[in-house]
């Protein structure tokens, strides 16, 4: 199959640049996956759509502030944004007008008062693995962790959010569930979640658990080649512990519905699975699985997600799912009714 089949037309204006005013507070399409029918609803009707004794799935991660800016020796802004950690006082991260970073270059990063927080230089040049662009290594004077990014960080908002994040970002780009840091961007379809709305989960007897994939930056990375067997899917790390898998297993062999939110939820799982048996693993792994159409799914029976943008990975496992023709043909529902799309915009339940 061809990326260029997977595509639709997305006004600028649809795609949303804040979340809702209150969290929750956003209108879900509902698709039969089976005949493509859609339902227009809002996401406080989402609990009435689950049977008891289903299984919801959620991803835990929480997004660091990784967006950091340090003043050069020449007193110039430079952004770095952080990918991951290669030691205590060593990070890789992509840097701005990176070609005029070089190796040997100090910095200095200040804390939200303006205080001095600690300095850092270059110390030399990598291609990252799985997108090809160059990072930089950074030594830093002395070891940081969290306390850094919550200090000196910003948080990394999607590039299609064109402005600067503010503080209202640092709760709303949150999960509810949000425990295990590590994430570039948050697994959106868990914004719409609020405590009220996962106590009437569990009034009807809906269990939510939780599992951890750390979304890492190529999440946002276009598929450059035209035909879909040719793309190597970005590699990101993932978790499910003993007890989760236990309680999924019991349910799958039960009956019971398994239903995922979000994407990373899905690749998640259906990377667990043993595709012999059929059960879930505990397992802390990393995965670059490519959900396309023909993929057999083993774990996932109904899934939340928000509207992906167009020649996606995103779009491509969502039609893997519910069927090309069926997603494209509500995506150009949710266009007319003027839906809000991507990271702080509406849902879809596909079930």
């Amino acid at each position: 199959m061809k990326i260029s089949e997977f595509t639709f037309d997305l006004p600028q204006e649809l795609i949303a640049q804040t979340p809702a005013q209150r969290r929750g507070d956003d209108r879900l399409l509902v698709i039969d996956r089976k005949t493509g029918e859609y339902q227009d609803m809002q996401m406080s009707d989402f609990p009435s759509l689950i049977e008891p004794g289903s299984v919801i799935v959620v991803n835990d991660t929480k997004v660091r502030k990784a967006r950091v800016f340090g003043i050069s020796e020449t007193g110039g802004k430079v952004e770095f944004l952080f990918t991951g950690a290669l030691g205590p006082d060593r990070w890789q991260a992509m840097v701005s007008k990176s070609k005029k970073q070089r190796p040997g270059k100090g910095y200095d990063f200040l804390d939200k008062d303006g205080n001095l927080y600690c300095r850092a230089v270059i110390e030399t040049d990598v291609q990252d693995s799985d997108s090809g662009s160059s990072l930089k290594v950074v030594k830093f004077d002395r070891p940081v962790d969290e306390d850094f990014f919550q200090k000196c960080g910003h948080v990394p908002l999607p590039p299609y959010i064109k402005r600067e994040d503010d503080f209202n970002d640092e709760n709303r780009y949150q999960t509810i569930f949000a425990n295990e840091c590590g994430s570039m961007a948050s697994p959106t379809a868990g914004l719409h979640f609020t405590p009220e709305l996962v106590a009437q989960l569990e009034k009807k007897g809906v269990e939510v658990l939780h599992i951890t994939l750390h979304v890492g930056m190529g999440t946002f990375l276009p598929v450059r080649t035209e035909n879909l067997e040719d793309h190597v899917m970005h590699t990101e790390s993932y978790q499910v512990s003993e007890e989760v898998a236990d309680k999924i297993n019991r349910a799958k062999a039960e009956g019971r519905k398994i239903v995922a939110i979000g994407t990373t939820s899905v690749r998640t799982l259906e990377s667990a699975v043993d595709r012999e048996s059929g059960l879930l693993l505990a397992k802390s792994s990393s995965t670059n699985l490519f959900i396309k159409p023909g993929f057999e799914f083993r774990m996932v029976d109904m899934m939340l997600t928000n509207f992906h943008t167009p020649e996606s990975t995103l779009l491509v496992l969502v039609s893997a799912f519910a069927g090309k023709d069926h997603i494209l043909a509500a995506y150009r529902h949710a266009v007319e009714k003027r839906y809000h799309f991507f990271s702080y915009g509406d849902a879809t339940f596909l079930r």
